[in-house]
């Protein structure tokens, strides 16, 4: 699946991962290939991603929303 994080200003992550772990405003959830499409709010905390290779990759957030669609994942921060 592909994953993109992005702000107003620039994209800071587009790749294709095998894993992500967002802090959503109702607690914490995994997201895996093929997953239920989805629009959720996101609160301040710790983006995991697992990508193809095994390779982690964490980003500490403010906030935000993530929109999960036909195996692509973007999610919008906030500044």
């Amino acid at each position: 699946m592909f994953l993109e994080i992005v702000t107003p200003e620039k994209t800071l992550y587009s790749n294709d991962v095998k894993y992500v772990k967002v802090p959503g405003t109702k607690g914490q959830f995994g997201i895996l290939n093929n997953h239920a499409p989805l629009i959720s709010t996101l609160e301040k905390g710790q983006i995991k991603i697992e990508e193809n290779d095994g390779a982690e990759k964490y980003f500490e957030i403010n906030g935000g929303v993530v929109e999960i669609l036909n195996n692509n994942i973007i999610i919008l921060l906030k500044i």
